[in-house]
């Protein structure tokens, strides 16, 4: 075995054990990562700040006042509006149920030729009707189950506190921290490196920044829109079509489907249905016009099929933390899959021909 190769075999047990003690500290690294997602996020503000002629410990302090004041103040905005409409709908299931046992039922078993006591719902309505009180506090429930234990309030405040320290001190390092790993890569490695650097930089710059504003904007627009047309669960169902729109498509189905049935659950015409369609027909347009193209262009190349197979095994495999860096880690992957497939297409293997 050649040194070169006995090298390949060190790096490779290295990033296995890496990798391994990664899954054994995952339960512990959610801060960490937070802290890195948004001092990456705001990375760039500060070095336009910078380029003004400001300190770079001022630029850093200006962006971090103004991006946990955005944070606080969005939760602080958002939660209690998110109970009400989880307790309303919570609290009407029963009634659904009802609509859904004596009209929408009896005519659908009636055409497939069923008995219309097959699907009997009085024990859904029961359990709905004896527990519906317990749920939708969302802020009551969180704290109580915090509070019921010492360690896991500790664990809480500690991983509320540890973010912005953590975003605060990475924001003010970063370019030191991507000066001394670039240091520390091989001199021969060094242009390969830097181009895949680059590439993976561009793809995350536009999957994070850009997708994350894409989403926003988009449930923005179908929580207002919603809430124009009347549908009292409209920033509950908004939210939630502009949070899955990182997924092509999927989000404007999901929050179709659930502005329709929540629509005619909450009037019973089929008519309130037209400004439903339009406000995410309108959603759509603004999204493949205008906030697509601006804020992200065409630099992700993800697959909707790898984006939802990334989340997914993230999420298996190191939980929350894994679903935080499940598209990041899926981006860089998808730059590596590129250069290997541009570096096999020129190599002697492909354009090998039989003698």
């Amino acid at each position: 075995m050649s040194v070169s190769e006995s090298q390949k075999w060190w790096l490779l047990l290295a990033t296995a054990l890496l990798g391994f003690v990664f899954y054994l500290l995952s339960p512990v690294l959610t801060p960490f990562f937070a802290a890195a997602l948004l001092a990456y996020l705001g990375d760039p503000l500060v070095d336009r700040l910078e380029d003004l002629g400001l300190p770079r410990t001022l630029s850093v302090v200006i962006v971090f006042v103004v991006l946990f004041s955005a944070l606080t103040l969005a939760v602080l905005m958002l939660l209690p509006m998110l109970e009400q409409q989880i307790r309303y709908l919570v609290s009407s299931i029963p009634r659904y149920i009802d609509l859904l046992q004596q009209d929408v039922l009896p005519g659908l078993m009636q055409r497939l030729g069923m008995d219309n006591q097959a699907l009997d719902l009085s024990v859904l309505k029961a359990s709905v009707n004896t527990h519906f009180k317990q749920a939708g506090g969302i802020v009551v429930s969180v704290l109580s189950s915090i509070s019921s234990s010492g360690i896991a309030l500790l664990g809480w405040l500690a991983n509320l506190v540890l973010i912005p320290v953590l975003t605060f001190y990475l924001l003010r390092d970063w370019d030191l921290l991507v000066a001394r790993i670039d240091e520390l890569i091989p001199r021969r490695y060094e242009p390969v490196v830097a181009r895949l650097a680059r590439d993976s930089d561009q793809v995350l710059a536009a999957f994070l920044r850009g997708q994350f504003m894409v989403m926003l904007a988009l449930g923005c627009i179908y929580a207002t829109g919603l809430w124009l047309v009347g549908l009292k669960l409209a920033l509950l169902i908004g939210l939630l079509a502009g949070l899955v729109s990182f997924v092509p498509y999927l989000g404007f189905i999901l929050g179709l489907l659930a502005a329709s049935v929540a629509v005619l659950l909450q009037g019973h015409e089929p008519m309130q249905l037209l400004p439903v369609l339009g406000v995410f027909a309108v959603g759509q347009l603004f999204e493949g016009m205008l906030l697509t193209p601006w804020l992200v262009g065409d630099r992700i190349g993800l697959h909707p099929v790898a984006v939802i197979f990334a989340v997914l095994a993230g999420g298996q495999l190191f939980g929350f933390v894994g679903i935080l860096l499940a598209l990041p880690v899926a981006a860089v992957l998808a730059v590596m899959i590129r250069y290997a497939h541009e570096q096999y297409k020129t190599s002697a293997i492909f354009d090998e021909t039989d003698s």
